[in-house]
Order: structure tokens, then sequence, then C-alpha cells
């Protein structure tokens, strides 16, 4: 009788969703982690000096960072954005995605495949999961996200595949093909990963939607973000896509151009 009703225990759990057994992030720490669906992902929390309840909450999130080393270059974007003029009952997440660390000793758990093929569906959902709770434990009243080439995809990806879950996105120097972009730098195919443009035709159509990319951009060519922005705007959603003058791969993410679309859409009306 104990073993039959343990193998149903066991059974049950299989059936039950994933995110009912995540291990909450210990320790508890709302500056620094949350929770996801499997992992406690890490961030670095700022506050824009005037704070009210039910705030605006922009999660912003870094690319791959191919060439080694910590994931935390888009803390500096994250700190502007909160300390902006424009800034009011904002908070700001620089979030690490899974398996990199911020130079500080802490690392999001999972895996980033050697920084290679990684958009896989797993780490899109684990990353939208923690945005999800960090709406609740925050009581944000809109959730925006900013992503930078591969937090571009990133983004790209989740407005599609979790519609609603954001009110809009600034997508910046975004592989949104991921197929094209890859064959372009002859290399080996990404097969693991998700791809923005496949999304495309799931992303709310409440949802606002900005692309930009630098015009000297070798690594992701203004085309790729140009078409996902064509294909979202043929189906009634509201994007645009602008073309940064002299701004390479990762200088367009300093550009002032990148504050003034958050600020474009914090202020929309959905």
């Amino acid at each position: 009788m104990r073993a039959s009703f343990q193998s149903f225990c066991w059974l049950l759990t299989l059936a039950l969703p994933a995110w009912l057994f995540a291990a909450p992030c210990a320790p508890a720490d709302p500056d620094r982690r949350e929770t996801g669906i499997e992992e406690c992902l890490v961030y670095r929390l700022y506050r824009s000096a005037q704070m009210d309840g039910k705030p605006k909450l922009v999660v912003v999130l870094h690319g791959d960072v191919s060439a080694g080393g910590p994931a935390n270059y888009h803390r500096r974007v994250a700190e502007r954005l909160a300390t902006d003029a424009r800034a009011a009952n904002l908070l700001v997440a620089a979030l690490v995605r899974p398996g990199y660390e911020d130079g500080d000793g802490l690392t999001s758990p999972g895996s980033h495949n050697g920084r290679a093929d990684h958009y896989t569906a797993k780490n899109i959902d684990e990353v939208a999961a923690v945005v999800k709770n960090l709406a609740g434990r925050f009581q944000a009243s809109r959730v925006l996200l900013l992503g930078h080439s591969g937090g571009a995809a990133t983004s790209g990806v989740i407005i599609g595949r979790h519609p609603g879950l954001a009110s809009g996105a600034v997508l910046v120097a975004c592989p949104c093909n991921v197929t094209i972009w890859r064959s372009n730098h002859a290399g080996r195919p990404w097969r693991q990963s998700e791809s923005p443009h496949s999304w495309a035709d799931k992303v709310a159509s409440s949802t606002h939607v900005i692309a930009l990319t630098g015009s000297r951009d070798d690594n992701t060519s203004p085309q790729l973000a140009d078409a996902y922005i064509n294909a979202l705007g043929s189906r009634g959603t509201t994007a645009r896509f602008e073309t940064i003058k002299d701004a390479d791969h990762n200088s367009v993410f300093r550009s002032p151009a990148v504050l003034d679309a958050v600020f474009e859409l914090l202020s929309a009306k959905n």
C-alpha cells in the first residue's frame, strides 16, 4: 500500500507544473534575487528618487557577453534610467540571464551553453517567470522590457511566447531572426534557440515595440530588426524601427535614443 501511494505521488509530481516546486531564493533578498520556475536569478535593483505605490517596472537584459567576463554592463543603463529627470515612481531591474555571473560573486543558476545557442525555451521561460514574479512582488502598474543583443532576442521571444506579460519592449541591436543572423556569421546554426520572428504573430496587439540598431553594427545588421518590426506592424502591433547613426553593436546601447525609447513607451497609452 505504501509503495503504491508513493508511486501515485511521484506520478502526480510529473503531471503538475514545475513552478509549483520551484525552491524560493535563499536567502531571500528582494533587491538581488527572484525565483523563476526552477532557478533563482540575480539582479540589481534601482529606484527613482520619487517612489509611490504600484510603480512602473523596467527589466533590463544584457547581451551574450561572448568575449567572456561578468554580465553587468547593463547596470549603467539601468541606473541612468532610474536617475533620469523623467523617472518617477520607477523601478529598474538589471537582470542577469541564466548561467551568467554578475562580477560581485553572484551567479544566476542555469546554463548559457558556453554563451552560444542559449535562447532556449527553458531559459526564455525562466526569465519570463522572474519578470512576472518581480511585477507581482512590487505590484507594478506596468512592465517594460529593455534588451540588448541576446537580451533583445530574449525580450522579443518573451512578448510573443508570453503575450501580455509586458506592455512594451525596446529591442537594441536585436538578432531578431536567429537563423539568418547565424547564417550571416557563417557559424554553426543555433538549433536550440527560439527566435523573435517565429513568435511575431503571437505578440499582443496592445504591446508597443521599438527596435534600435546602429548603422555600423556588423554583428546584428539593421535588416534583422527592421524585418521583425515590419512583421509586427503588418498585423496591427504598434511598432517602429530606428537606425542610430554611427553607432555600432555595443555603442548603440549607450545612445540617448535608448532612454528616449523607454520613456516613450512608459508614457504610452495602451
